[in-house]
């Protein structure tokens, strides 16, 4: 199905007239997106005082199309309220029970008779996180970890429920080397008692290793070294592994692949990953450099994006990505500095914290990933100069390495049906010149991203665009920051 005007000026042609086939091309590509991409999720936490009950919680993830979450716990009345829901669920024994767990099979068949049998299959439990970052645990209960996964799969496969998985998160910090990805490798000290024995075990069940990564953490401590716009996924000219020569335009790919090169490193290449926590805060302390909502929203916004669109990391490219946003709603009793108490999407009254698209339907749609409008709130980084993404200064332009049918169907869509202002790149007027399908194609894309608030969402015609945080400039002329 072609959809390329022979007058990609144009002249000939007004903006309005948007064919129903461009228009079809269009949807393809958000429908092979959502064929191709991976699986969005949000951990719901419940440290706080003033959450709204579970019930109310259900209604609000499927009025936003969430349909996978994770919990930290077993809760019953969560539990039930996700009965029949058609939400799928990530529970967890928490690390307290490890040592019951481990040194009991009797223990743990009960654990899972109460826990998990009592409700599956109404409720459509999916895995079990048996401890939450256990190696960092000040109670030191690493030793339970595998003997407490492996009599919780015993005690699953006696009930009949061998389909949900078993697996623990880990944090980054069981890594001892991280940078470059491809020296990625785990703590000596972790390999043999527990790294190797956890992953034999991840393989044998076919179950996948459970990751929380923050690239908002290597970012306030090391702003002086780390680009703002490559932490948070924003257009930036990207880092190149010295090590395997590949290039990473994304400081959350790299973390992840420093994972992966420690897995291959003790050859467990087959076994996957999803990512278990991973967010951004939208209010920090002072010296909690990058906190915000607008980055927040941009660190979300590109990550959804990112997964419902895209196919893996650079290292393992066929492997889509699965993550679980941290966290539903601001948890304002978690202990720690401001920003823990802040990475929710939603504050407690389901109001959104920021705008972010959870579904390819939603970026279909020119869905948000921005702060609303009648925010005043936003947080930039406290010292330093700011970049211009730290305040939501971005501009969209044309990939010119999409092809001319993807810009130009693209083009016809924004200036058309999208409702951008195109007057400008008409024949004579101010930007027509250069008269080139990438410089038109970038002024539309531009006028559309700027009319919807430059939603992270409203930039991707189908992989045709992508943001800049640098004013763009064909010829003379200017670029519109807002409307």
């Amino acid at each position: 199905m072609l959809c390329i005007s022979q007058n990609h000026s144009m002249a000939s042609s007004p903006p309005s007239m948007f064919t129903f086939s461009c228009f079809l091309l269009l949807l393809s590509f958000f429908a092979f997106a959502d064929a191709a991409g991976g699986l969005i999720g949000v951990n719901y936490g419940r440290v706080a005082n003033n959450l709204p009950t579970p019930e109310k919680v259900v209604e609000l993830l499927k009025s936003q199309g969430i349909n996978r979450i994770k919990i930290y716990d077993t809760d019953s009345i969560v539990l039930t309220s996700l009965a029949d829901s058609g939400i799928t669920v990530v529970v967890a024994l928490p690390n307290e029970l490890l040592s019951s767990t481990a040194g009991d099979q009797s223990f743990a068949d009960n654990w899972v008779q109460a826990n998990i049998s009592k409700y599956y299959p109404k409720t459509q439990i999916e895995a079990i996180a048996v401890g939450n970052e256990v190696f960092v645990d000040p109670k030191n209960t690493t030793s339970f970890l595998v003997p407490a996964m492996k009599n919780v799969y015993n005690s699953l496969v006696k009930y009949n429920l061998s389909s949900i998985k078993i697996s623990s998160p880990v944090a980054l910090s069981a890594l001892s080397s991280s940078y470059p990805s491809s020296a990625g490798a785990f703590k000596t000290e972790l390999v043999g008692p527990v790294i190797k024995p956890m992953l034999d075990f991840l393989r044998q069940t076919g179950s996948y290793l459970m990751v929380n990564a923050y690239p908002f953490f290597a970012y306030a401590a090391n702003a002086d070294k780390i680009s703002l716009d490559y932490a948070l996924s924003n257009e930036n000219p990207g880092v190149v592994d010295s090590g395997n020569g590949l290039k990473y335009s994304s400081l959350l790919e790299a973390q992840l692949d420093a994972v992966y090169a420690a897995m291959s490193a003790l050859q467990y290449n087959d076994v996957k990953m999803v990512v278990t926590e991973t967010g951004w805060p939208s209010q920090g302390d002072q010296d909690e450099t990058g906190a915000g909502e607008a980055n927040a929203a941009s660190y979300n916004g590109n990550l959804v994006k990112r997964v419902l669109t895209g196919n893996g990391t650079p290292l393992r490219p066929k492997d889509p990505l699965n993550v679980y946003l941290f966290a539903l709603f601001n948890e304002n009793q978690k202990p720690g500095p401001t920003s823990e108490k802040n990475y929710g999407l939603f504050y407690p009254n389901e109001e959104k914290v920021y705008d972010v698209p959870f579904t390819v339907e939603d970026l279909g749609k020119g869905g948000q990933s921005t702060v609303p409008v009648n925010k005043s709130k936003t947080q930039v980084p406290p010292t330093g100069d700011v970049s211009p993404s730290a305040v939501g200064q971005t501009w969209c332009v044309a990939n010119g390495k999409a092809g001319e049918e993807k810009l130009q169907a693209a083009l016809d869509y924004a200036c058309g049906e999208g409702g951008a202002d195109c007057r400008p790149i008409q024949d004579g007027a101010t930007c027509f010149n250069p008269n080139t399908l990438e410089a038109h194609a970038s002024y539309a894309f531009n006028s559309y991203y700027q009319k919807n608030a430059r939603g992270a969402g409203t930039c991707y015609f189908g992989g045709a665009a992508y943001v800049v945080t640098q004013p763009p400039r064909y010829g003379k002329c200017e670029f519109p920051t807002g409307y």
